[in-house]
């Protein structure tokens, strides 16, 4: 069966990687993998979970993957992951999944702000992106996700790892999902702030009140004047926020 390359697909087939990305799902109970593919992580979570959901957009796929598990506790649901509905699934779960390149931030954003949140979610995503989450210099995207998880990193899996191989290597991250740490209004303000990242952060803000307030609320928090957007960490936004 050959992969569907419109839709991102890349099957990891080292078997090492795919034992240590389902041992750092923990087992339990109920897992919930997007995009299972051949099912290749699959068989390793179906060894660690007493039940595993596959979520597969392709529908060949979802129609023979049970085929290769007989007799096994695994439900295929034929569903695009950003429409699934999570709200029936019984708690505690675990998402796994090696999700493709192109939907990874949306995947992200939408896990993690579930009403149903799951206890783990263990990604195999683009290796630059793990970086962009990670890096001291932050973005929206790194912001977003330390407001709602707590988060480790698992094993960088190089490009040769796949069939067929991608452009770029990919690793695994490992999210914690907590309560948000800042409001919606906070992120409004972070939005407004990154709104030109390369720009001075007092610049993008302008407008919010005078410059010589804004520079007096960024002396009075310990913002350097001549900071960009990506300096500024979590906790500085809310404070920015409470100031302003």
């Amino acid at each position: 069966m050959k992969n569907n390359k419109s839709l991102g697909q890349h099957w990891l087939k080292d078997r090492a990687i795919l034992e240590e990305i389902a041992d750092l799902s923990g087992g339990g109970e109920l897992c919930l993998e997007i995009g299972p593919g051949l099912g290749t992580l699959t068989s390793s979570l179906l060894r660690r979970f007493d039940k595993v959901i596959a979520v597969e957009y392709d529908a060949s796929l979802a129609r023979n993957l049970p085929k290769s598990f007989p007799g096994k506790n695994l439900e295929v649901i034929n569903a695009d992951i950003l429409e699934f509905d999570f709200d029936g699934l019984r708690r505690p779960y675990i998402v796994v999944g090696n999700i493709p390149y192109y939907i990874t931030s949306p995947i992200i954003e939408k896990l993690l702000t579930l009403k149903n949140c799951p206890e783990r979610i263990v990604l195999l995503i683009q290796k630059e992106v793990v970086e962009r989450i990670v890096d001291d210099k932050e973005t929206m995207l790194s912001l977003f996700v330390k407001n709602y998880a707590d988060v480790k990193l698992g094993p960088l899996v190089r490009k040769i790892e796949f069939t067929p191989p991608p452009k770029v290597d990919s690793q695994v991250i490992v999210m914690e999902p907590h309560a948000a740490q800042v409001s919606d209004a906070v992120f409004e303000l972070i939005k407004r702030g990154f709104s030109s990242p390369r720009k001075k952060l007092i610049h993008n803000l302008a407008g919010l009140t005078s410059t010589e307030r804004l520079k007096q609320i960024f002396e009075e928090l310990g913002i350097d004047l001549n900071a960009r957007p990506g300096d500024v960490k979590l906790v500085d936004w809310e404070r920015l926020y409470q100031f302003l």
